[in-house]
């Protein structure tokens, strides 16, 4: 064993680590650097080795080096961001642990181990900059990013749920309480926040989006509530995005996602009304209405520890949740043609349907993906098409595989070919009448088939449209 965990065999596994990992001595010398950060810093391990730390990164201080204050102190220090140049001018943001290297109760030394954050950065602060721009650093009437665009009317569906959904949605949109909404990736979380931000009183002012998972924590924090100039190395004075929603609406996606000590700070926010971006003694009063969602069970996130107990309750005031396609699947036929229709106009394309053989599969299908893999689906085959009706051909790979099951599942569950055949038409004539908003003639229409020939099928095969 000792064998195995050589130097040499230490150093292969730390160059193979994602991580940096940096460590310096008591005299501030680097000692070593792996792989992964000599990448990050654009440097040569050779040339740095034995250099002082100051020498390596000018731009850093005693004051301002967090692993000089580990030497100093003692005390380590747990994921902070940091933004610091090189000898060769390249500025880099990191997100840093530093810890102290001790022996025999003697501070001798601190390793650091650090995440590359700086393209990540970059595109926020770009992100934050572009916004502020687009409202003109106020929130004046009328300036809205063209990216809300959503309404009531774009939310397809004739099925109880998405009904009463649109329902709830209509008379909570007047107000400026909380919301917290539930939904399965690709249910339309986004689509139905903008709906209610567009038919409120808001509607004239900002709209803000933040996907809470896509940033880190410490990132995020400066995101939302903004920096000041000196708050830590490289900051500027920068709005946030409570100051950018000002009057408006804040959406927070994978709310879920959000580092609990953040969480905390955003349920201050909620109870006063008032930021303070990091670095600032003054705090600032904001006027935003939160929507947050999640693609998690709240309960089961805060089970898990994900989500604060105390903020579920200061933003769940009101709660929707959003079905996943498979429970609402009367909508797939107007979603279908709402799809169809949308990528006719897109792609310069003519497609009239879906065959009746689709029809049924896309009536059996689960959609894990839920209305982003249908819209998928309804794309993809306009893209490749040559007729003007999608047939299995034009489906994907994975349709074609669960229809090819469907038949080798009847096989197995030893139905008759009569039985396999019955419940396939049921199938169709279901989906026709759906289509169709139960209106029997253009039911048989669509079936090809005479009115009294569907009565017929309809009364043999146990449909009764008033169900």
């Amino acid at each position: 064993m000792e064998n195995l965990l050589n130097q040499k065999n230490i150093d292969i596994i730390l160059d193979y680590v994602s991580d940096g990992i940096q460590i310096i001595n008591k005299d501030g010398k680097l000692v070593y650097c792996n792989r992964a950060s000599a990448i990050v810093d654009d440097i040569n391990r050779g040339d740095v080795i034995g250099k002082h730390l100051f020498h390596v990164y000018p731009s850093l201080e005693e004051q301002t080096s967090f692993t000089f204050r580990v030497l100093r102190t003692g005390i380590p220090i747990y994921n902070v961001e940091q933004t610091y140049t090189n000898y060769r001018n390249k500025k880099i943001t990191t997100i840093n642990s530093t810890f102290p290297i001790k022996d025999s109760g003697e501070i001798v030394g601190a390793i650091e181990i650090s995440r590359n954050i700086t393209d990540v950065k970059a595109l926020s602060e770009k992100l934050i900059d572009l916004q502020n721009q687009i409202h003109g650093g106020k929130n004046r009437e009328g300036i809205k990013s063209d990216e809300v665009k959503y309404t009531f009317e774009d939310i397809i569906g004739n099925s109880r749920e998405i009904l009463k959904i649109k329902s709830i949605g209509v008379k909570v949109a007047m107000s400026s309480s909380p919301i917290l909404i539930y939904g399965n990736t690709g249910t339309g979380k986004e689509l139905l926040v903008q709906a209610i931000h567009n038919g409120g009183r808001r509607r004239n002012k900002s709209f803000v989006a933040q996907n809470c998972a896509a940033l880190p924590a410490n990132l995020l924090e400066g995101i939302l509530f903004g920096t000041v100039k000196g708050g830590f190395t490289d900051a500027y004075d920068r709005p946030g995005l409570f100051e950018l929603a000002h009057g408006g609406t804040l959406f927070l996606d994978e709310i879920n996602s959000m580092s609990l000590e953040l969480q905390a700070k955003l349920l201050r926010v909620l109870q006063d009304g008032r930021i303070r971006r990091i670095g600032d003694i003054n705090t600032t009063k904001v006027d935003v209405r939160i929507i947050a969602a999640t693609n998690v069970d709240p309960e089961i996130a805060i089970k898990k520890g994900s989500l604060r107990k105390d903020l579920y309750y200061r933003i769940s005031t009101i709660t929707i949740d959003i079905p996943d396609l498979k429970d609402r699947k009367e909508d797939i036929p107007l979603l279908t043609e709402h799809f169809i229709k949308k990528y006719n106009k897109r792609i310069y394309r003519n497609v009239k349907g879906i065959s009746g053989e689709v029809a049924s599969i896309f009536q059996s299908y689960d959609w894990p993906g839920n209305i982003r893999e249908l819209e998928h689906v309804i794309e993809r085959a306009l893209n490749i098409i040559d007729g003007d009706m999608i047939t299995l051909e034009y489906l994907p790979k994975s349709l074609i595989r669960f229809h090819r099951n469907m038949g080798t599942e009847a096989l197995k569950e030893n139905l008759p070919l009569k039985d396999a055949l019955e419940n396939f038409e049921r199938r169709m004539v279901r989906e026709a009448l759906l289509k169709n908003h139960n209106n029997i003639s253009q039911a048989a229409s669509l079936l090809k088939i005479p009115r009294q020939t569907l009565q017929y099928k309809m009364k043999k095969l146990k449909i009764d449209v008033n169900i």
